[in-house]
């Protein structure tokens, strides 16, 4: 089945086959975060995942957006057959931001990865990238650049606050984000 919206339509297609999901939610599907107070508050903060199962293998993607009271309001997820896991991660962030522009949600945005390469890339590999006509370095190509290229209008676009987040270390939101990887690969990989 190929998918025709979401992350997979359009210049970023992260696999001949792809899967996405959107819903909003409301507060009585499960308890939510709530916000911490020590990095200020956000009218909207993203989390985000990406992982897979061998690198390169099967992968997924999720994120969740929580609003400035705490409340759950909408998280999607995605699969991707064949990947790695920097490119899930890549594109978790991707369809948070793609969703928080296509929702009209205005106001201040952070986003909240586990993902060092995500944060420090975005925060500042880029800007060396962009100056070097996308070669890295040791001017070698930069590995996933239609990824980070969409990120970058995103990022611009939306003028988030990056944080990185420890994975697995009990943040509910982000580890909501990691079972939604898991869920996404095991549902449609076979793999558990």
């Amino acid at each position: 089945m190929r998918a025709s919206s979401g992350i997979c339509s359009g210049e970023l297609e992260v696999s001949a086959y792809c899967w996405f999901i959107s819903k909003n939610i409301s507060d009585e599907h499960g308890e939510v975060n709530e916000l911490s107070k020590d990095s200020g508050i956000a009218d909207t903060v993203l989390y985000t995942d990406g992982g897979c199962h061998g690198n390169p293998g099967p992968g997924g993607w999720a994120w969740r957006a929580v609003d400035d009271s705490g409340t759950l309001i909408a998280e999607g997820s995605g699969f991707d057959p064949a990947t790695t896991n920097n490119r899930m991660e890549l594109s978790a962030v991707i369809a948070a931001l793609r969703w928080a522009h296509d929702s009209d949600r205005s106001g201040s945005v952070v986003v909240r990865t586990d993902s060092q390469y995500v944060r420090q890339g975005i925060t500042s590999w880029i800007t060396r990238w962009r100056k070097n006509g996308w070669l890295t370095t040791a001017r070698k190509p930069v590995k996933n650049a239609e990824l980070w290229r969409t990120l970058d209008e995103l990022n611009a676009r939306a003028q988030p606050v990056w944080e990185w987040v420890r994975g697995h270390a009990g943040d509910p939101n982000n580890e909501a984000c990691d079972q939604a990887v898991q869920q996404a690969i095991a549902s449609r990989s076979g793999s558990s």
